[in-house]
């Protein structure tokens, strides 16, 4: 009788714990596109909750006279180093004032610069000495994000259960969004048109 008592005593504490996280996944469409590559997911604000920036630096090197990551999503506050690897001057800046149009000025090897992204951004990326490299910082407003791999396959990990705005983009589509319920493990694809 005791054991019995001493267990529903136990129950509310139990049934208080933290909510419970599940994983979204699903893939990313683009017809038209060689592959389903560089596209970000990522859940849209989450009305009463902020997300404190990293501290540790997010890195795009500057090698073989590419970016890389070609894409590079990252919670809004976080510095991003740009990082030069190749025996020659590179630059970084960018157009799009989301990112304050910023321009770092110009480098040699094995140095680098930095930049925080303070706002919601897709920022486009491009070195004025070299005009051919591109890429992309997208800054988001949660932890909850994930660059799709070749097949267009992507997986937010350590996702509460919830409903939420999830959104997907890519630098050569339209940005789509949709409301998804996550309970446990959950799936979602997205088809992005031109």
């Amino acid at each position: 009788m005791r054991t019995i008592s001493l267990l529903w005593a136990c129950a509310p504490i139990l049934l208080s714990g933290p909510a419970l996280a599940g994983s979204l996944t699903g893939t990313v469409q683009s017809p038209g596109l060689r592959d389903g590559a560089d596209a970000v997911v990522y859940i849209d604000q989450i009305a009463g909750q902020t997300f404190p920036a990293p501290a540790e630096h997010a890195r795009i090197d500057q090698r073989n006279m590419v970016f890389a990551p070609h894409v590079l999503p990252v919670l809004i506050g976080t510095t991003v180093d740009f990082v030069n690897s190749d025996a020659l001057l590179h630059n970084v800046f960018s157009p799009d004032k989301c990112a304050e149009k910023f321009n770092l000025g110009t480098w040699p090897k094995g140095e680098s610069r930095s930049f925080t992204f303070k706002q919601p951004c897709a920022a486009t990326l491009l070195c004025n000495v070299h005009p051919e490299m591109e890429a992309f910082v997208v800054a988001v407003p949660t932890p909850y994000f994930a660059v799709t791999d070749k097949s267009g396959a992507y997986t937010l990990a350590g996702v509460p259960d919830g409903t939420y705005t999830v959104k997907a983009w890519h630098p050569k589509r339209k940005e789509a969004s949709a409301q998804v319920t996550v309970a446990g493990d959950t799936r979602m694809d997205f088809e992005l048109k031109k």
